[in-house]
């Protein structure tokens, strides 16, 4: 073989192996556009401006709690108690508002709430309990304590300044999505600019050399479930605002829908590598993927077991097929070298 063809052949073999490593890499998004171009031809509502923003409006709260958990994950943690905070600060924004007290003060309060939750969640797995086993009581112990506050009844939500952040708009696009996008701009912001996101992923990356770097591995873990619970409870007001009460109900299995996009987007279960945007993406797509089966008049109970192949999918890209392609990619590029 002429040294031009060698040439040749090894620059063919690097496009190949750098395409199927974006393939991988953008799945996601790839896999969205896809969606929305099919959806858009199966359905003539679908690219609707009223469809639209709803479904901007329904992905909101999944784009604000997913913030939190890229972080999480990016230590190698889990969260699963998200979607009992947002049941329980549901409850509380209700019965806060019922009481008189001003929307404006409610609503920092009920943060305020949700990031304590999540630090208490952050201290206890710094003590060594694992975080799915402690996040897991907090699923089932915040829920608990939802229904013993609201004794199991919804609250009415008729607050007008309250409701705007669930049904408002501004400039034409609704203000859920909008404060998704502060959100999700400013947990970019925070996890690729910031010392913060570099310490977080370098602790999931590797625990030990972390903190013989000299990381304050506990206070990091507690500041990034503090954030997570924090997010869930932004997004509990969210919904609570959309659905005008404030429920116990709230927020059941979320945090499988929140597990799902983060993951689909491309953060490791396995920690030190995570994405914001890919979160975004992967929660857009579930919901796109949700909205559209409903306007084809696909039966609702078949929407939650596409909703669950869609997670085993999301895993099993986040770990068997991109650790492999990821291993195929450094082998070749070893044997050029040799």
């Amino acid at each position: 073989m002429s040294e031009t063809a060698a040439t040749r052949s090894g620059f063919d073999i690097r496009m190949q192996r750098q395409i199927v490593v974006a393939l991988v890499r953008y799945g996601m998004f790839i896999a969205l556009a896809i969606w929305l171009v099919a959806m858009s031809v199966a359905s003539e509502y679908f690219l609707t401006t009223t469809n639209l923003l709803n479904v901007l409006r329904q992905a909101a709260p999944l784009i604000i709690i997913g913030v939190g958990m890229t972080f999480v994950m990016a230590t190698a943690g889990i969260d699963l108690s998200v979607g009992s905070i947002v049941a329980l600060i549901s409850v509380l924004a209700g019965s806060w508002l019922a009481l008189g007290v001003p929307p404006l003060l409610v609503i920092p309060l009920l943060i305020v709430v949700g990031g304590l939750l999540g630090a208490f969640n952050g201290w206890v797995v710094t003590l060594g309990v694992p975080a799915f086993v402690v996040t897991l009581a907090g699923l089932t112990s915040y829920r608990g304590l939802a229904f013993v506050y609201s004794d199991g009844y919804a609250t009415p939500i008729r607050d007008p300044v309250f409701a705007w952040i669930g049904r408002g708009d501004l400039f034409g696009i609704n203000a859920p999505f909008l404060i998704a996008v502060v959100v999700a701009v400013l947990g970019w912001f925070l996890l690729n600019r910031t010392r913060f996101g570099l310490h977080a992923l370098a602790t999931g990356g590797r625990e030990e050399a972390a903190r013989v770097m000299g990381l304050a591995i506990n206070r990091i873990k507690i500041m990034v479930y503090a954030l997570t619970g924090a997010l869930a409870a932004l997004g509990g007001v969210v919904i609570s605002a959309r659905l005008s009460n404030g429920s116990p109900n709230a927020g059941v299995m979320l945090e499988l829908e929140v597990i799902a996009a983060t993951v689909l987007g491309g953060t490791s279960l396995f920690g030190g590598r995570a994405t914001i945007a890919g979160t975004v993406a992967g929660a857009l797509l579930i919901n796109f993927v949700r909205n559209g089966l409903n306007l084809l008049g696909v039966n609702p109970y078949w929407v939650q077991v596409v909703t669950g192949i869609i997670l085993v999918v999301a895993v099993l890209m986040n770990t068997v097929l991109n650790r492999k392609v990821e291993s195929w990619a450094r082998a070749s590029t070893e044997e050029e070298r040799t």
